[in-house]
């Protein structure tokens, strides 16, 4: 007789760039991964060539990561789901998972997206937890590039959720001599932080487009971590999470290096290109777009004052013009840093 097939411990819904590296790192520490891909012509090659020739061309997926674009399949997994969709696409991929989902075996799931809902501006993992609220949540990120984590340079990231015994837990499933994640128990933080880097990276991007130079970059991310910080305090966030991996390092990655998208998008918007076609060239998502109207929102709900994240938004909705809002920055009137 057949034996039934071993569920996998890990299930990824997300073939993306940073989904397929987090399954390439899970099954670098001897984890079984199974990893859900929306495309069913792109489940055929990864299955076939064992490579994601789409997102993250020229790497070998290791044996470790099996492959299906069957929701049903990584309901199954023993230890953890982790949701690696775009910000826009989570609420779907949660109202196609959650009825194979065991309200009774409750595992956790894992978001690991950086943004906010497009619909509510709710951190992504309320969302998850308005959706699915038998299973308990957490969230994974940090200044993780993924194809650095693919082939196995070393990174550090960071495992948020409220009862930070999850997070300890999962950080132990998770990590690996190469991928050491820390617990924390300060989700929102860790979210906002995540949603916030991306946006403060278009706007570094755009210093860079214009040719402002390095200074300029400086005072921009230095401003936007004021920005952050008076973000941080109406909102209960922890000091630790603003200056940790979640905050200040994903910010110092993001908002400097050609591998992030945020960054490399608002080069292009800086060196005078519109947001319809820098999109319309793009297979991957930035998400920055997408938070940084939400986070103006919040702010002014907040009565946060965020000219830095205003800005964004004001030049991805099209109400601005690139040089008219550098002046209007530049023409903010002198303050005390502190």
């Amino acid at each position: 007789m057949d034996q039934e097939p071993i569920p996998p411990e890990f299930g990824i819904v997300g073939a993306g760039a940073w989904g397929t590296a987090l399954a390439q790192t899970l099954a670098r520490a001897g984890r079984s991964v199974l990893l859900w891909g929306r495309d069913a012509t792109l489940v055929r090659i990864l299955n076939s060539r064992r490579e994601n020739t789409r997102y993250l061309p020229g790497i070998p997926l290791l044996e470790g990561i099996s492959f299906t674009d069957r929701l049903s399949e990584i309901a199954e997994a023993r230890h953890a789901i982790l949701l690696v969709t775009p910000s826009q696409g989570l609420r779907s991929a949660c109202l196609h998972l959650s009825p194979f989902l065991d309200p009774h075996r409750a595992v956790p799931l894992v978001v690991a997206a950086k943004g906010l809902d497009a619909e509510s501006d709710q951190p992504l993992s309320a969302l998850v937890k308005d959706l699915i609220p038998a299973h308990p949540v957490a969230v994974l990120s940090g200044p993780n590039f993924a194809k650095e984590v693919a082939v196995g340079l070393p990174a550090a990231a960071v495992i948020a959720a409220q009862n930070v015994a999850l997070a300890e837990k999962l950080a132990e499933q998770i990590g690996s001599s190469s991928f050491r994640p820390y617990a924390s128990s300060d989700p929102l933080g860790v979210e906002i932080c995540g949603a916030f880097k991306n946006v403060l990276a278009i706007a570094c991007g755009i210093a860079q487009g214009r040719h402002l130079g390095d200074n300029a970059r400086a005072a921009l991310i230095t401003r936007g971590m004021a920005e952050l910080m008076r973000l941080a305090k109406p909102l209960g966030i922890q000091t630790e999470t603003l200056v940790g991996l979640s905050g200040l390092g994903d910010i110092v990655l993001t908002c400097n290096g050609l591998q992030s998208r945020n960054y490399t998008l608002g080069i292009a918007l800086g060196e005078g290109m519109k947001l319809p076609d820098i999109l319309a060239q793009r297979r991957s998502v930035a998400e920055g777009v997408y938070a940084a109207a939400a986070l103006h929102r919040i702010g002014l709900k907040a009565g946060v004052e965020m000219p830095i994240v205003a800005a964004v938004d004001s030049i991805l909705a099209g109400h601005a013009g690139v040089e008219d809002v550098i002046a209007k920055l530049l023409a903010r009137p002198l303050k005390r840093e502190i």
